[in-house]
């Protein structure tokens, strides 16, 4: 885990591989298992003053991890080391995990949360066998479920730019970070905004949720714009008039399909708006759909 250094990247530069991640949690855990993290780690769970302990104070709040995600046999274990990055894990069979927090902590209590939220998810998704290949779209894949299940909105909190000051935690941006705690929102109808301390993190997560609603808003979703959906009626004259697969147009997400000569009803796949997975539905005017994967029943107008 970093901590993002002076230069601090803005933007969604990894909103690619952050797409696949929520389609990969909702792959291996299920609809029904992720509906059970409705609730994030609350603020009291993971406040920590100069009065407390530094280490039972760590291993207080490592707790408060390991209970958010459902890892009851697992121990975390925290030292203290001068070191270049944030955070590490040892990675084991378990019961027990070594964390390595950056010496630092001991003056900056307040982010030893943030810190232990990526680190006890890397724990949680070895557990799970869950990875992504490489080491940057698997951090990617940490920092997003951890976001998604309910711990990663410390980690938006922990970026703060003041004066020459800046900080972050993590490997996704401030904005992306806003991008997966809204997708988080929506579907469990849990807003985080009230518990950011840092102004950063707040329109951060404004910005992030601004992109997150355009996956909602795109067509053949009933509740695109006027413009959008002009552009869709003329996608989708070109691919009748092809009777043949038709790539979408840049940025716009939805594909038609019809395969040459079979007669088959012509098709449009696009991204669902909650897991990211591409659904498959007949161009045949309004209907409802319901995602597979996430169970989210869409408005479409194909």
């Amino acid at each position: 885990m970093t901590t993002g250094g002076s230069a601090i990247a803005h933007g969604f530069p990894h909103l690619d591989t952050v797409r696949a991640a929520l389609t990969a949690l909702f792959r291996r855990l299920s609809h029904d298992t992720v509906s059970t993290f409705p609730t994030s780690v609350l603020p009291v769970d993971v406040a920590f003053d100069d009065s407390e302990d530094l280490h039972l104070g760590a291993q207080r709040i490592a707790r408060a991890m390991v209970r958010q995600l459902h890892l009851p046999d697992a121990r975390i274990v925290i030292t203290f080391r001068e070191m270049e990055h944030a955070a590490t894990v040892e990675l084991t069979a378990g019961p027990e995990y070594f964390v390595e927090l950056n010496d630092r902590f001991r003056r900056h209590r307040k982010d030893i949360g943030a810190a232990l939220a990526h680190e006890v998810t890397h724990v949680w998704l070895h557990r799970l066998d869950l990875s992504f290949p490489g080491t940057r779209d698997n951090e990617i894949l940490t920092d997003t479920a951890a976001s998604y299940l309910g711990a990663g909105w410390l980690l938006l909190d922990a970026y703060r730019e003041h004066g020459p000051f800046s900080q972050k935690l993590g490997y996704l941006t401030p904005e992306e970070f806003g991008y997966v705690l809204a997708k988080r929102a929506d579907f469990f109808g849990e807003d985080p905004a009230p518990w950011f301390t840092s102004p950063q993190a707040y329109d951060a997560y404004t910005a992030g949720r601004a992109r997150a609603r355009q996956d909602a808003h795109r067509p053949p979703l009933a509740g695109a714009p006027w413009a959008a959906r002009l552009r869709y009626a003329k996608d989708r004259r070109a691919a009748q008039g092809a009777r043949r697969t038709a790539p979408p147009g840049t940025g716009t997400g939805y594909a038609f399909e019809s395969a040459p000569g079979s007669g088959a009803p012509l098709r449009v796949s696009f991204p669902c708006p909650t897991c990211c997975q591409r659904i498959r539905v007949p161009v045949r005017g309004h209907l409802q759909a319901r995602c597979g994967l996430c169970k989210t029943l869409l408005d479409c107008d194909t």
